[in-house]
């Protein structure tokens, strides 16, 4: 094997488990994350169960934290009417602010060194070499991964074209405590303009996760006034917020969440996770892309490193290609489902569907997750 450096910037799943599957084959890494662990993430928390196969073989499933196992799926309209839907392939719930932590320990575990609190400015590519600057110091790498997340001041740095559009979405999200609810469950529940999923992690906790248009938000002046305005018009969410203990001093939030399509390889960068495309939330698989991405991304820089006549032409086209054929049809789908939320009709034609279509209804689901890998 040649001897290439490979930096990763983001310390998200992407970027964990890629660091640990390329150091495990012996590639020396260097994740540069710009927060420090433990600390929560917008993020629904749920995992499709076909990633488990991989990390497994990698040795990273986190089965001390004993995820909840999720099968049963609920879906409300923003008027309160609701279907059930078994979910054939199911997931597992656990929190970023844990899951990610382990990812890093076992990462460091494994040889990868590891600079948190550490923000990268600019990554700059000339004579087949990167220059990565972050705020403390100057990287030399080989290879360069590109991780950090849905939308960051790199994108804007390497002027990525989906920057250059707003999105008028907002993310928001707490912890919970709330007696009774079902750790099986995942559940959808659809406001105007926006639609809210809730779920088991570990720990008895509940991750109670939503989108909604900025209108919502300008409207009211605030997410609070917000939430009791909008969100509790649907009376699955009013009677969850009115039940539940907040275990946050304040909701995490995320502006400007944006599902543009997005280039898996930018200026030879090798992007993976949501910087690489983001699926819709309702669809809960951005957790199983990143990870299914981190695989990806991890093969094609293996055969780099291998193979001195593997050119990096070939690297990037390699991904590119293995991407879009794992990924595009799926958030284009999930663009496409999108439409059936947050809106008083195509909400209840989306639970309409679940109750008298179910074949149609199993069908849009399948056509937003992945088999095992």
């Amino acid at each position: 094997m040649t001897q290439k450096r490979v930096v990763i910037v983001g310390g998200g799943l992407a970027g964990l488990v890629a660091a640990a599957h390329l150091a495990q084959q012996g590639v020396a890494c260097r994740l540069v994350e710009k927060r420090t662990y433990p600390f929560h993430r917008v993020c629904g928390e749920y995992i499709s169960n076909e990633v488990i196969p991989y990390l497994d073989s990698l040795g990273l499933f986190p089965a001390h934290l004993s995820p909840t196992r999720i099968s049963r799926l609920q879906l409300t309209s923003t008027n309160g009417r609701s279907a059930s839907l078994p979910l054939d392939l199911g997931g597992f719930g656990v929190s970023r602010y844990q899951f990610d932590f382990y990812l890093l320990r076992r990462a460091q575990e494994l040889g990868v060194t590891c600079s948190t609190g550490t923000e990268v400015s600019a990554v700059s590519y000339d004579a087949d070499m990167f220059t990565v600057t972050t705020n403390h110091e100057t990287l030399e790498a080989d290879v360069v991964i590109g991780c950090f997340g849905k939308r960051s001041k790199l994108d804007k740095v390497l002027d990525r074209s989906f920057m250059h559009q707003h999105s008028p979405y907002v993310g928001v999200k707490y912890h919970i405590r709330l007696p009774g609810f079902p750790a099986d469950l995942i559940a959808l529940h659809n406001f105007k303009d926006g639609y809210c999923g809730i779920s088991r992690v570990e720990d008895d906790t509940v991750n109670l996760c939503y989108l909604t248009h900025r209108k919502n938000v300008k409207a009211s002046g605030n997410i609070r006034t917000m939430e009791e305005s909008t969100l509790y018009r649907n009376p699955f969410i009013r009677e969850i917020f009115t039940a539940a203990e907040f275990l946050f001093e304040k909701p995490e939030t995320i502006n400007e969440i944006s599902f543009d399509s997005k280039a898996p390889v930018e200026k030879h960068i090798l992007m993976a996770g949501d910087a690489a495309g983001m699926i819709t939330p309702l669809c809960g698989n951005g957790m199983a892309i990143a990870i299914h991405s981190a695989k990806l991304v991890s093969e094609c820089v293996l055969s780099f490193c291998r193979d001195a006549s593997y050119t990096r032409q070939e690297m990037e086209s390699a991904y590119a290609e293995a991407w879009k054929r794992h990924f595009s049809a799926r958030l284009w789908s999930g663009r496409q489902i999108q439409r059936l939320f947050g809106d008083p009709w195509m909400s209840n034609l989306a639970v309409n569907l679940a109750r008298g279509a179910r074949p149609l209804a199993n069908f849009l689901l399948d056509k937003t997750h992945g088999q095992p890998f």
